[in-house]
């Protein structure tokens, strides 16, 4: 089922592209040279469709959180332009209406010259196309994350090309609660293995600490939604559930009766019940869900492995028990946060270097 579906979406986008509705650089690869082609459905829920591809001899994913290219709201600056002998948008207006939509997407301020790699230069009669099928691009919030952040860190998937409303970005193996390791681990040796994920989990833990001008707040922690490269990096694969500061605090601040109604997925606040209202800051970290969701796993009593000692073992276990409980709603959380995250660091680190030493 969801791979007709599949088949029907690139009929319809090749009719939009070819009836100039839409346009984008992986377009004439998918409708007339055939070498981007459509292989399964890897998901498809209220109207999110994400679909594996062979692009050029390399496998690519394609996403869109809208099944079609008209469920997308227009662009009314092009309705305006496009009566005979109308005048065209001045460059400045739409530069500046684009910093207005990533801000209200993202809840960050961005000066108009660093939104450049979001909008088309004018040029060409198929401008117009492109302005319409990048405004549906910039509806997409993860969009514009792996189009703004890859150059800032190495843990955000960059975006390699779009065909109106969908886009592509690298296939690499996302993790899974159904493999034993989370991730697949191609015949590495487990043990060095999964260190150093953890090691890169904290890695990207640091980036997304301070890396930007605001906190990135991931509220949708588990294996499926990271993916390793062949050196264990580790890189967000579905970030349609991270917020930036100032977003975040606005999704907290709601009205509540009791702590629970202050849970936004993996995101927590607390309710003051004076004036029956969630704080705006967030009390867990993605540091502690981390630890709770994914370390735990690797380092509970029950994954041993023999070459690591028994005192580090032990460590390493009590300190994933210590950061996965240390979110408290006190002044000094951020403190802990970072007292436990370099003792996490040093006793992973410790781990390796006994690992490589059993090696030798």
């Amino acid at each position: 089922m969801c791979f007709s579906l599949v088949v029907q979406a690139a009929a319809c986008q090749c009719q939009d592209y070819r009836g100039g509705w839409l346009t984008g650089a992986l377009c004439e690869d998918l409708c007339v040279t055939g070498e981007l082609l459509y292989q399964r459905c890897l998901y498809y829920e209220r109207g999110k469709k994400v679909l594996q591809a062979q692009w050029r001899g390399r496998t690519v994913v394609l996403k869109s959180k809208r099944e079609a290219f008209s469920s997308f709201p227009t662009l009314n600056l092009l309705e305006e332009e496009a009566g005979p002998g109308a005048p065209g948008i001045p460059e400045a207006e739409l530069l500046l209406m684009v910093a207005g939509e990533v801000k209200n997407t993202l809840g960050l301020e961005l000066p108009n010259n660093s939104v450049g790699s979001l909008w088309p230069a004018r040029q060409g009669p198929g401008w117009r196309q492109q302005l319409a099928s990048a405004w549906s691009l910039l509806q997409q919030e993860e969009y514009v994350y792996f189009s703004l952040l890859p150059d800032l860190s190495r843990h955000i998937l960059p975006v390699l090309g779009s065909c109106g409303h969908f886009y592509a970005v690298e296939y690499l193996a996302a993790g899974s609660p159904h493999h034993r390791a989370l991730f697949p681990l191609d015949g590495a040796g487990q043990a060095q293995a999964i260190s150093h994920i953890a090691l890169s989990f904290l890695d990207m833990v640091s980036h997304f600490e301070s890396g930007f001008s605001h906190r990135l707040h991931l509220c949708d922690i588990k294996p499926e939604n990271f993916a390793i490269k062949r050196d264990f990096t580790v890189v967000a694969i579905d970030v349609d559930m991270a917020f930036f500061e100032p977003k975040m605090r606005e999704i907290l601040e709601q009205n509540c009766t009791g702590d629970e109604d202050c849970n936004f997925f993996d995101c927590f606040s607390k309710c003051d019940l004076r004036v029956n209202k969630c704080g705006a800051q967030r009390v867990n970290s993605n540091l502690q869900v981390i630890c709770d969701k994914i370390f735990r796993h690797w380092f509970s009593s029950t994954h041993r492995s023999p070459a690591i000692s028994p005192q580090l073992r032990l460590q390493l276990q009590q300190t994933v028990q210590e950061c996965a409980h240390h979110g408290v709603p006190s002044g000094n959380a951020r403190t802990a946060s970072s007292s436990v995250f370099w003792k996490l660091r040093w006793l992973l680190q410790a781990t390796l270097r006994e690992l490589q030493d059993v090696e030798k």
